[in-house]
């Protein structure tokens, strides 16, 4: 069955992993993504370890469902195709430095002239004005430069180095999904075509939120370990006596309530909605020494029936095998060109009618028109 996209063309400039998970997920949604790699421009996500098969686990993954195309944009006629080809899609997404596209003559007022109705995304670090509109940066950077950095993490050590590429996905790659399909309902409205400029910072700068509102709003300058949610209350992870971790988010009275019987602390449970530093430090200190004296098993044993916001610290693979994950379908067996097929985390977008599934991935970029 046909995704919600399936009428969507998308032409993919992009490489790394903003903008290629971008157009995974249209791809996912039904979308015909075609990506456009320079066969001597090296994606560092093709020799990423691990690899499977001789290939990057990451790059089969981020290419799931795409087309390709080996096309050296230097070259002379690179151009040429281009346009020609832009006149048959509906979106470019690319990821080059602000005036890149331009000076290999496939820039949006040029494509524009082409195909009036095109929606062009294009995905940088700093965004296409500003004094560091050519710097270079990585996720970590734009996550700093955005404040996020600041109110992570513990007093003690700072900011953490995060698990995941916050600014780069929920930065770079959602925020330009969702330009983009606002883009295609204004043009489905209005007959008109947009130019969608997405920065990594100015995303993760959004991402701030709550704590950004207190921050602006509210004058109340953020800091690690100092507000309900970063640590400065006992909404936290505690250790267990093997060495896992258990986290704890019983905020409500009625989850703080039973967090407190489950540990045997009932006289706790006014330190729990206090806001006093001092009653959220003493509930801290009976969560830590408390859960410290049983496994994580035993642990999730005595929170299975027990609705209090309690839950294990899993691994990623742990949790591909949790049932609550397993019956939202959330890891996928997918299709591989040579054969077989490689497990992959599946789409999180869930539609009544048209499921979203991967068509195929495995083979390398060449010179033509090829599925991955």
């Amino acid at each position: 069955m046909p995704g919600p996209l399936s009428n969507l063309k998308v032409l993919d400039f992009s490489t790394l992993l903003p903008g290629p998970y971008a157009t995974m997920l249209l791809a996912d949604m039904g979308a015909d993504v075609l990506r456009v790699e320079a066969p001597g421009r090296l994606d560092l996500t093709r020799v990423m370890p691990p690899l499977e098969d001789g290939v990057s686990t990451s790059h089969t993954f981020l290419n799931r469902g795409k087309r390709s195309l080996g096309l050296d944009l230097k070259q002379e006629d690179s151009a040429d195709l281009v346009k020609q080809l832009v006149t048959e899609y509906d979106v470019v997404v690319e990821q080059f430095r602000p005036g890149v596209m331009d000076r290999l003559g496939i820039g949006y007022e040029t494509l524009k002239a082409i195909n009036p109705n095109l929606i062009y995304c294009a995905i940088t670090g700093y965004g296409q004005t500003g004094p560091y509109k050519d710097r270079a940066g990585h996720d970590i950077n734009y996550l700093s430069l955005a404040g996020v950095s600041s109110h992570c993490g513990r007093r003690e050590t700072g900011p953490p180095p995060m698990g995941i590429q916050v600014a780069d996905v929920a930065g770079g790659s959602h925020h330009a999904v969702m330009g983009i399909l606002a883009a295609v309902i204004h043009r489905q409205q209005t007959g008109e075509g947009q130019f969608i400029d997405i920065s990594m910072t100015d995303a993760a700068f959004a991402l701030n939120t709550m704590a950004g509102a207190a921050a602006l709003a509210g004058g109340q300058q953020q800091k690690p370990e100092s507000s309900m949610l970063n640590g400065g209350t006992f909404y936290d992870y505690y250790q267990t006596s093997d060495g896992r971790w258990l986290s704890v988010g019983s905020l409500e009275p009625q989850f703080s309530d039973r967090l407190c019987d489950a540990l045997g602390i009932p006289d706790m449970k006014s330190f729990a909605l206090s806001q006093n530093p001092e009653h959220q430090q003493a509930i801290r200190e009976a969560l830590k020494s408390n859960i410290a004296q049983k496994t994580l098993a035993q642990w999730q044993d005595v929170f299975a029936n027990v609705d209090a916001c309690v839950e294990p610290v899993l691994t990623i693979t742990e949790a591909a095998e949790h049932p609550q994950l397993k019956a939202r379908g959330m890891v996928i067996d997918v299709a591989k060109g040579a054969g077989g097929t490689q497990k992959q985390i599946g789409h999180p977008i869930k539609f009544s009618a048209t499921p979203c599934e991967s068509r195929y991935i495995g083979r390398t970029l060449g010179a033509d028109n090829g599925d991955f």
